[in-house]
């Protein structure tokens, strides 16, 4: 008898059901198809720690007589144990042996036919032995053995489990293709204000010379020259204008700026109200258009890059000053690509209620926008986090709408909220993020004194695109 149990371990098959072993006969089989992708082999290695370079590494295996990435040996091994657990016998199986051979290499876009036979059973003991085959899609022989289990005694039928969600999430990488985004064009003059502590002062080296920015530093040149000299940072070549103190290096860059002298500007280790009060203070630098930040954080539980704004400038905003917040985030979002950006404005429920301010401010935005007065996004709101960013969310509360669950800026009701979105997400869920201020005549990084020199050097990065934005389409 060869009773082949033909299954593609379809998710969407929402039962398991097993064969107890006196159902089982010898010659009986089950089969199932798996592809190898490349997140099967991130993943693999993920769970398993197993980062030999020949799985990951292409350079290296490109290199090796395999001639390129192959997946993990004991993944097609892991594909007989599904089998054996969720298929044939199923539910109740107890692995008891295996062995395993190795004929050819599993590579991404392989398909491979899993097939389990049983050959003999053991009545005492409830045992039996099945071989196990694993064939690619030109009919090869990747790898076999035999399997001995422990078949189950009674018969079950239940609830399949879905397997949890991994995601697979490199912040290095990350931030490679975020600073490649700008490799195409000329590094932009920015003046780094008072970079007077290590971290600041490499992330504009390391900004300075990865080409997004032509660094010109600001600051007292007796303690900046001790910052470098002290962690190892080499200043040769670079511009440095001396000035006596943190509020002479803020009016000086401003200064610079509004001459055309600079065209973007880079938050050292200052505080932020000096920095922002001097380019407030100087009349060149103005636009029609209040001040404001936007971080852009990517984060490994959502498909695309969030920003979020504003968490760093504006206290308690009206809706007037709202209204510039947004279309300040819509611009930022536009120059990063993205064409018509969907804007969820936030407020702790997602109807109107008179006695929740933000949710009066969020329908009079979106209204706004109907309006002609807010350009170039896709508003609305009021909407709460969960259904801002989650689709299934959004459809338990039956909200329709184009913009929950799919968010690509989050507008947060006044500075306290949207600053503890930012910093759950950083050091809760595992966001790398950056950030800039729009609003004025030239950009301007503005990063924490706790920021990184990477998380530095990415909002250099975002400053030159809109620098460079600035060049054809003036603020």
């Amino acid at each position: 008898m060869n009773d082949i149990l033909d299954t593609t371990n379809d998710p969407h098959n929402e039962w398991l059901e097993n064969y107890p072993y006196d159902s089982i006969v010898v010659g009986q089989a089950a089969r199932m198809v798996r592809t190898l992708t490349l997140a099967d082999i991130q993943a693999f290695a993920a769970v398993s720690g197993d980062t030999n370079p020949a799985h990951l590494d292409p350079t290296y295996a490109n290199a090796t007589l395999f001639h390129g990435v192959i997946g993990h040996g004991m993944w097609g091994g892991s594909l007989i144990s599904t089998v054996l657990g969720t298929v044939f016998p199923g539910p109740g199986t107890i692995y008891l042996e295996q062995n395993l051979h190795f004929s050819r290499p599993v590579r991404i876009g392989d398909t491979l036919n899993v097939t389990v036979t049983c050959t003999a059973k053991q009545d005492d003991k409830k045992t039996i032995e099945l071989d196990c085959l694993l064939v690619n899609q030109k009919g090869e022989r990747v790898l076999y053995g035999v399997a001995k289990v422990m078949a189950p005694s009674e018969k079950l039928r239940m609830p399949r489990i879905h397997a949890p969600h991994i995601s697979l999430f490199d912040p290095e990488q990350r931030h490679a293709n975020l600073l490649a985004l700008g490799a195409h064009l000329e590094p932009v003059r920015c003046g780094v204000v008072h970079p007077c502590d290590a971290d600041s002062l490499q992330g504009a080296m390391d900004a300075h010379h990865a080409g997004l920015i032509h660094a010109v530093l600001i600051a007292p040149e007796k303690k900046l020259r001790a910052v470098a000299a002290e962690a190892g940072i080499d200043l040769t070549g670079i511009e440095v204008i001396d000035v006596a103190h943190s509020h002479d290096a803020a009016e000086m860059a401003a200064q610079m700026a509004a001459d055309k002298k600079l065209e973007a500007l880079m938050k050292g280790s200052l505080h932020t109200d000096e920095l922002i009060h001097a380019v407030v203070s100087q009349k060149g630098l103005r636009t029609g258009r209040r001040m404001s930040h936007v971080f852009r954080f990517e984060a490994p539980m959502y498909p695309k890059p969030l920003y979020i704004t504003d968490a760093a400038l504006n206290i308690a905003p009206n809706l007037a000053e709202k209204a510039d917040i947004v279309q300040n985030a819509i611009l930022f979002a536009q120059i990063m690509g993205v064409a018509t950006p969907k804007v969820a404005i936030l407020s702790a429920v997602e109807t109107v209620n008179p006695n929740i301010p933000s949710t009066l401010d969020a329908a009079a935005l979106c209204k706004m926008a109907d309006r002609g007065q807010i350009k170039g996004g896709l508003l609305d709101g009021p909407l709460a986090f969960d259904n801002a960013v989650s689709s299934h969310a959004a459809e338990i509360k039956h909200i329709a709408s184009a913009v929950a669950g799919q968010a690509d800026i989050l507008v947060a009701p006044d500075l306290e909220s949207g600053n503890m979105m930012a910093k759950q997400l950083e050091y809760l869920a595992g966001a790398s993020g950056s950030g800039v201020v729009l609003g004025a005549r030239v950009p301007i990084a503005l990063t924490s004194r706790a920021d990184t020199a990477t998380t530095r050097s990415a909002s250099a990065l975002l400053a030159k695109l809109i620098a460079h934005h600035y060049r054809t389409h003036p603020a």
